[in-house]
């Protein structure tokens, strides 16, 4: 018997619900066809995939096994169906992956003007974003490579610079004595603790080699933006942030002195076609936002710089 994402369907049914009995009603079969079925899965794969009690079905080791690689394959399944139902009634969705970026809602409103209806997925990881395009999952990803770790590009791929290099800034507490200046020297922020998304690909890394430049060992704390944006707002930490990062009442947007740390911003797809069709419409995304930056629009004014980087024809 060779596998089939029907016998992955069932199997994941019986894990969900607990139940051989639960699983065939929510499958729509009989108890018994399910049963068989399971035993030929089990004999297919070697072993028993299920410990069956009065109290249930519970996944042993084998299962477990067999259940973490199903479960995704299922999910995509899925999501296949899903997108090419819509592709049939509304034609084919741009499929958009994102590192994070305030030019993101821009860059979507002015796609949809344009015809073009995106789909958006987000994730830290700017090298499995770029592994999705490649393998067909999403159509282009914008995303930042941090100066110094280069990001792993696979075969084939096309890129398209949008900035070569956007300086990082530094996000602290608004009441912090560095912020009397616009421009901040990393030995001001000797003393404080920085926190640091170790899940942004380089990220880590930089941050650490910009200090450790600067004769500086202070405590690196591990967490995400939305948790490093609360601490930096109550005084705990302080951190890099995007050029294009807006301040608020209770936090602070400076440069940082001699523009240590930067990063390129990068479109990619699997076509010239594809990044033809999107980099317009994230150029002037961002221009938008880094122009709506004071210290950024400073900063780009100060070296008569344009906040977009128009690509070569």
């Amino acid at each position: 018997m060779e596998l089939e994402v029907r016998h992955l369907r069932a199997l994941c049914a019986i894990a969900d619900t607990g139940s051989l009995h639960r699983a065939a009603r929510q499958l729509g079969v009989a108890q018994p066809s399910l049963s068989t079925q399971l035993r030929r899965i089990e004999l297919e794969l070697g072993g028993e995939l299920f410990t069956r009690t009065q109290a249930g079905c519970r996944p042993t080791p084998l299962g477990r096994v067999v259940l973490s690689r199903a479960r995704p394959l299922v999910a995509e399944m899925r999501s296949l169906v899903t997108e090419a139902r819509a592709a049939a009634v509304e034609g084919p969705q741009l499929r958009i992956g994102s590192t994070a970026s305030r030019a993101l809602s821009g860059w979507l409103r002015r796609l949809r003007r344009r015809q073009q209806e995106p789909t958006l997925r987000m994730d830290v990881s700017a090298n499995a974003l770029l592994r999705m395009v490649a393998d067909g999952q999403l159509d282009v990803a914008f995303v930042h490579e941090v100066e110094g770790c280069p990001l792993r590009v696979p075969e084939g791929l096309r890129l398209r610079v949008l900035v070569d290099r956007e300086p990082q800034f530094v996000s602290l507490p608004a009441d912090h004595p560095a912020t009397a200046r616009p421009v901040v020297h990393l030995s001001e922020l000797a003393d404080d603790r920085w926190m640091v998304d170790e899940t942004v690909d380089g990220e880590y890394d930089a941050v650490l080699r910009v200090l450790r430049a600067a004769g500086l060992n202070p405590p690196v704390l591990h967490g995400d933006y939305h948790t490093t944006a609360a601490l930096v707002a109550t005084g705990e930490v302080v951190t890099v942030c995007q050029a294009t990062c807006q301040p608020r009442p209770e936090m602070a947007v400076r440069r940082l002195h001699g523009d240590p740390l930067g990063v390129r911003l990068l479109l990619a797809a699997r076509t010239e076609t594809d990044l033809d069709g999107v980099h317009p419409a994230l150029a002037e995304a961002y221009e938008e936002v880094a122009l709506q930056a004071p210290a950024y629009r400073e900063w780009l004014a100060q070296r008569g710089k344009k906040p977009s980087v128009p690509a070569l024809p």
